[in-house]
């Protein structure tokens, strides 16, 4: 099992958590990492898909119904004989 020192933590956010914990019935020790586990957990991972996120939390189903606009323009055509 790994080891993990954290540095310049706040006096009053270990206390915090230390309450927490002990209201949890746990140790602090276990209590983060209960958290850290979680944390790691997460349902979207850094590599998560843009348009899916964005299609979740911004779709129809949310209230918010994003349109693309038409494309009018056309794709210009490179020509190589010169």
């Amino acid at each position: 099992m790994a080891n993990i020192t954290i540095r310049d933590l706040p006096d009053t956010t270990k206390e915090s958590l230390r309450v927490r914990a002990a209201q949890s019935g746990v140790s602090l020790e276990a209590y983060v990492r209960q958290i850290l586990q979680e944390a790691s957990k997460a349902r979207y991972p850094q590599s998560a898909n843009l348009f899916e996120l964005s299609r979740e939390f911004f779709g129809a189903g949310e209230g918010v119904e994003l349109e693309l606009p038409p494309r009018n323009s056309k794709r210009l055509v490179m020509e190589f004989d010169a």
